[in-house]
């Protein structure tokens, strides 16, 4: 791989993650306290990422895999995503925000992938060599993170309340563009030619369904969705709690979260190895439980270790789950099926379980809105803890980890 490309898919990857990072952390805490949206119209607006991963892979079938170059297509989609984060900048209330947001989720989701897809492409060696590339958009979510709290100051108490967070959308906006025009100098990536013709179904993975008749599998396909709901309460409600109770610079001490994703990645061969998939999965999924219940029981003040140590485990909670499941999806699902069993597995983590947990988030945030403001929280974050400790058990005793061939 020559210089000049690694640093063209290391830019690309750093905006690509950057500019989701710049305004969808502090998404629900804008929501919520300045357009003052319901914890419906709250979940409504965050299960647009979740139609969005569903939407996206028609896009990328009929587009990307057909009539247009990639690079291209990915310029395409960044400027009119930048059109978008405009218009939301502008939005002065929930109603007006949606179908910008909607929209956009439908074009990033799928320029995430297009962004995957042409790194692929052109790395020589894209098992070994992917992980170095796909970290720099690790670095540009964090970089956006602590921009926001300590270069810019949008995240303070006071800035919140004036309605500085709506300026994040002018930052990723900018991002975009750049993105936008900088896709046109990376390599060229035109369609290629081939006699198979993906239909909606494979492109959705719906060819893969067949996989779960495996008991294993589908105790696996089972759990990833339901444990999505969970994670559904972490995007949607984790800023929101953190400026609420006064926690300096949440937004940036949420970027540890992905230090921690990094990190984590190049941990879980070594816990496969060691552990085997069962176990490292269970590492997963109690993570979860741990995490809500240090959010629960902790505090901005002489406990607020528990929170970090929350935000902390974020790569043990995704990288031990996730990332393992993309493994273990790829052993089971064999030659015939590798591309169609992980698109079933994104559409049903990202899609279905994440857009349930958008719901399920909202309606416990409204349930629970007469509370005081510590019985509140804690409600709020005891139903994902008890959510993902019935996952773990569903997954200790129904998952047997047999060998695959």
């Amino acid at each position: 791989m020559t210089l000049k490309l690694r640093t063209q898919l290391s830019i690309m990857m750093f905006l690509e993650y950057f500019v989701k990072g710049a305004w969808f952390v502090t998404l629900g805490t804008y929501l919520t306290t300045n357009l003052k949206a319901t914890g419906f119209e709250t979940a409504n607006i965050f299960s647009t990422h979740s139609l969005g991963a569903v939407i996206a892979p028609l896009i990328i079938g009929l587009l990307a895999d057909r009539f247009f170059n990639a690079e291209r297509l990915l310029a395409i989609l960044h400027f009119i995503g930048a059109f978008l984060l405009l218009m939301m900048y502008r939005s002065t209330n929930a109603a007006d925000l949606y179908p910008y947001v909607l929209v956009y989720f439908i074009l990033y989701m799928s320029s995430l992938a297009i962004s995957n897809a042409i790194a692929f492409r052109h790395l020589p060696d894209a098992k070994r060599q992917f992980p170095s590339i796909r970290v720099w958009g690790t670095i540009g979510w964090i970089i956006s993170g602590l921009m926001i709290s300590y270069f810019f100051g949008w995240d303070k108490s006071e800035a919140v309340a004036k309605g500085f967070l709506k300026y994040t959308f002018l930052l990723a906006c900018g991002a975009s563009l750049v993105l936008a025009l900088l896709s046109f100098t990376l390599p060229k990536s035109p369609p290629i030619k081939t006699a198979h013709k993906k239909g909606i179904a494979e492109m959705l993975g719906l060819d893969a369904l067949l996989l779960l008749k495996q008991k294993d599998f589908l105790v696996f396909f089972i759990s990833a969705i339901l444990i999505c709901i969970p994670l559904a309460f972490y995007y949607q409600q984790a800023n929101p709690y953190l400026t609420a109770i006064g926690l300096p610079n949440p937004t940036a001490k949420m970027a540890i979260g992905q230090l921690s994703e990094g990190l984590c990645l190049l941990l879980i061969p070594f816990f496969l190895l060691r552990l085997g998939f069962k176990k490292t999965v269970i590492l997963g999924i109690s993570a979860w439980v741990i995490r809500y219940l240090l959010f629960a029981y902790g505090n901005a003040g002489d406990l607020t270790f528990m929170l970090i140590l929350g935000i902390a485990l974020h790569g043990v909670c995704y990288d031990f789950l996730f990332v393992a499941g993309q493994m273990y999806t790829d052993t089971i699902a064999g030659e015939r099926y590798k591309a169609s069993a992980q698109g079933l597995v994104t559409v049903a983590m990202y899609g279905v379980g994440m857009l349930i947990g958008f719901w399920v988030a909202g309606y416990i945030a409204e349930y629970y809105k007469t509370l005081d403001t510590a019985s509140y929280w804690k409600s709020m974050w005891l139903a994902p803890a008890y959510i993902s400790a019935a996952v773990l058990a569903i997954f200790l005793f129904l998952f047997k980890d047999r060998k695959t061939d």
